[in-house]
């Protein structure tokens, strides 16, 4: 049995299609987060197991959702992924494995209409099909990870992933993931100041750029760099911010 996670907020323009993709699960679980738009309205369409809760964080609600998974194996997706139906046919094989407790799997990203082949966003593997009794997730606010006891595979179909439909969401995922960013390095102990947020913007701009060629894949390509550059600019200028309230 393969249980389907997702976790969702305003996801309106994206559900309908990575839902489509996995209808032949066994069960598909959605935990959404508040959503304001037709989100929770449009799940509802596709299985009747859509939740609703607060926002505590990526890896907090991924692992509520897991929790209510009933499914031998997991494949953990979000809302702006889908699978084609070679990766279905692969998942359907895979599962059937027992020497294996999870599969790393490639991700095929999107920038602004391409797909982007270049700047360390290919071949980007990710784990997110597992053995439900073997695997968990970390707590982390943001950039969580699925942690597995057992052995891991790999498969060759690659996951599909929208992540940037335009350049307004552009800015408004690298104002949300910053601010999540810098809250996790405050909660680890880090600290910054305005020279190495600077630095790091710089670096971050110079190794998506040139070190992982993302010149290679156009305009797009540069601005991939660009907006990389600017989230860590401002994750860390957050995380400077943050350490300055809490010294007064």
């Amino acid at each position: 049995m393969l249980s389907i996670i997702i976790i969702t907020k305003n996801e309106s323009e994206h559900i309908s299609r990575c839902l489509e993709s996995v209808l032949w699960a066994d069960e598909i679980i959605i935990l959404d987060s508040g959503s304001t738009d037709d989100t929770v309205a449009i799940c509802k369409q596709y299985t009747p197991l859509v939740y609703q809760t607060n926002w505590p964080g990526f890896g907090v609600q991924k692992q509520r959702a897991l929790d209510k998974a009933q499914g031998d194996w997991v494949l953990s997706i979000d809302a702006d992924e889908y699978l084609s139906e070679a990766l279905k046919v692969e998942i359907q094989q895979a599962i059937q494995q027992e020497a294996i407790q999870g599969f790393e799997i490639p991700r095929l990203s999107s920038y602004c209409g391409k797909s982007m082949k270049h700047g360390g966003w290919w071949p980007d593997r990710v784990l997110r099909l597992f053995q439900r009794s073997n695997g968990h997730f970390t707590a982390a606010l943001v950039h969580e990870k699925i942690i597995i006891t057992g052995k891991l595979g790999q498969l060759s179909e690659p996951l599909l992933h929208e992540t940037y439909v335009n350049l307004e969401e552009v800015v408004s995922k690298v104002n949300t993931y910053s601010s999540l960013g810098a809250q996790e390095l405050y909660k680890k102990g880090k600290t910054s100041s305005l020279s190495s947020a600077i630095l790091r913007g710089l670096w971050t701009f110079i190794r998506t750029y040139i070190i992982k060629s993302a010149f290679l894949d156009g305009p797009q390509g540069l601005m991939l760099a660009i907006s990389n550059a600017e989230a860590a600019y401002y994750k860390y200028l957050k995380l400077l911010e943050i350490q300055n309230n809490h010294k007064k």
